[in-house]
């Protein structure tokens, strides 16, 4: 009866240390992290036509992004999330392009986007950690783990404001209606605020107890074709000339005219291809992040003494 009370005293002791331990974890993380920002859209692209997606990325057009957020997570859970606020920059020229058609075209752009997302990630290489207790001889045969991998997804919102550099001034292509938007016969006014769909890969690497730094590589699906202020065909000259001036009209059709009649009516008086509609406008983000590890200490009531 001695040694069963003895052995039961033994394992709710152990019970408790174990669960006071999980209790104290570092559930929380602040993220920062800064790196290069591309864009998968109509602009710019490769030197290859028909392409599409990576095949049809343009290293040049490559600008920048910052990030921050708040990551919530168990280390014995293997899943985590995360809201973030992203600011990146993007961009697209013809003129870095050889495609014969995109480069007669002689469009550009870039453009801010400001995102706010949420994301859920998949921990399939998880965080260990050392147990710090030794009871009776009885030692943790865990071994840290430094290095953890991830997947992840969600969803966003953004803001974005596409703009285009004619003779060294940069114009915002929504307020001049570059592809007659809301005139007759155009297409309705595009929205400045569009969803996306982040999905990704990332790594980290634990560099202490709090301190962390990891990367993530990730893809921005989104629902606009807008982003480059690019999408459908042009629209008639002389009714945009009337409705917006001549700068939209110079904004809408800056073609080098190496191929001729390629921004003209079509045989049936519709307007020449300027875009593809067909493709919705992407962005990828590449960021170095560093982490923080903290918890929130709970407070303590007090009884009043009377």
């Amino acid at each position: 009866m001695k040694k069963g009370t003895h052995i039961f005293i033994y394992l709710m002791l152990l019970s408790v240390l174990v669960f006071s331990q999980s209790k104290n974890k570092y559930k929380y993380e602040l993220i920062g992290g800064i790196g290069p920002t591309g864009f998968l859209g109509d602009l710019g692209g490769s030197s290859q036509s028909g392409t599409h997606f990576l095949k049809d990325y343009n290293f040049n057009s490559t600008r920048f992004n910052i990030n921050g957020g708040l990551r919530y997570k168990k280390v014995t859970s293997a899943f985590g999330f995360k809201g973030m606020l992203t600011y990146a920059m993007v961009s697209g020229d013809d003129a870095l392009t050889q495609d014969k058609i995109r480069h007669n075209r002689n469009l550009n752009f870039r453009s801010s986007i400001i995102e706010l997302s949420v994301q859920a990630e998949y921990y399939f290489i998880g965080e260990k950690t050392k147990n710090l207790y030794s009871i009776g001889g009885l030692h943790s045969k865990k071994k840290a783990r430094k290095f953890t991998a991830y997947l992840f997804s969600g969803i966003g919102v953004f803001y974005y404001n596409p703009k285009e550099q004619l003779n060294g001034t940069w114009y915002s292509v929504r307020k001049y209606h570059t592809e007659g938007q809301g005139l007759p016969g155009g297409p309705k006014q595009f929205s400045n605020f569009s969803v996306c769909i982040p999905v990704g890969l990332g790594v980290r690497y634990a560099i202490n107890k709090r301190f962390s730094i990891g990367a993530e590589l990730s893809v921005r699906k989104t629902f606009t074709d807008y982003i480059d202020g690019v999408s459908g065909r042009y629209y008639d000259k002389a009714k945009l000339q009337q409705a917006y001036g001549a700068t939209a009209v110079a904004l809408a059709d800056p073609s080098l005219g190496t191929i001729p009649g390629a921004t003209s009516p079509n045989g049936d008086g519709t307007g020449a291809q300027r875009g593809n509609p067909k493709y919705k406008d992407s962005y990828i983000l590449f960021t170095v992040n560093v982490i923080y590890k903290f918890k929130f200490k709970k407070q303590h009531r007090t009884r009043a003494k009377f």
